[in-house]
């Protein structure tokens, strides 16, 4: 038992007897391990999160080469208005 269902038994104990505190313990536990279950396909994992971090990696190249390549053009559209 973690220190918070120790307290919570510990509570209950004194309130509702030993055996049906432990029961409801369990009972708790199983609960909120099956809701934990349900739900893990909504975190992420490491896999994720790398394929997050490249996926940006490649944007943030990709809108650093198109800006550059756009500038590139503009001082080159300059120089040849102002040589007219």
């Amino acid at each position: 038992m973690v220190i918070s269902e120790i307290k919570l038994y510990e509570l209950l104990k004194t309130r509702i007897g030993d055996k049906e505190a432990e029961a409801f313990i369990q009972i708790l536990e199983e609960r909120v391990d099956k809701k934990f279950e349900e739900r893990k396909s909504e975190f992420a994992t490491k896999e994720d999160v790398s394929n997050l971090r490249a996926e940006l990696l490649r944007t943030i190249y990709l809108t650093s080469l198109g800006q550059l390549i756009t500038i590139i053009a503009s001082v080159v559209s300059l120089i040849l208005i102002l040589k007219k």
